[in-house]
């Protein structure tokens, strides 16, 4: 998809294009409303703030041992019993052991640092989803 094509989607349809980048509501709306961008910078200024994506992003986990795999699970169970959401990360290029890595030292942190932390993991994957939307212009 072009940025023109884009900037030219009608509500409903650019609406569900940005959902496949970033599941928040809110931020769908804005990105929706900010339309149109002049240009892929513009994009990536405003955006300062799946299914096949998110199998890309994570298929290192499907190379993974048994062992990590399970290590991953419980320690996904506890990252939610303590934060209340998922552990989020931006695992492309990471292999499943620097995830379960990451997941054991981020346990450790007090909730509004991981927050944080997590917020900024999220806004990693939503670029990188903008820019594969964007790979074609």
């Amino acid at each position: 998809m072009t940025l023109e094509q884009l900037n030219h989607l009608p509500w409903v349809a650019a609406s569900a294009t940005f959902e496949r980048c970033c599941g928040a509501r809110v931020w769908v709306e804005r990105m929706c409303e900010a339309r149109p961008f002049a240009d892929r910078a513009a994009l990536r200024e405003r955006f300062a703030s799946t299914a096949a994506w998110a199998g890309e992003e994570q298929s290192a986990a499907a190379r993974a041992s048994e062992q990590t795999l399970a290590a991953l699970a419980a320690g996904n169970r506890a990252y939610e019993e303590k934060f209340g959401y998922i552990f989020v990360v931006c695992a492309t290029g990471k292999s499943a052991d620097q995830m379960l890595a990451l997941l054991e030292a981020r346990l450790g942190n007090e909730p509004g640092e991981e927050l944080r932390v997590a917020a900024g993991e999220q806004m990693k994957i939503t670029r990188l989803r903008l820019e594969k939307l964007l790979g074609d212009s």
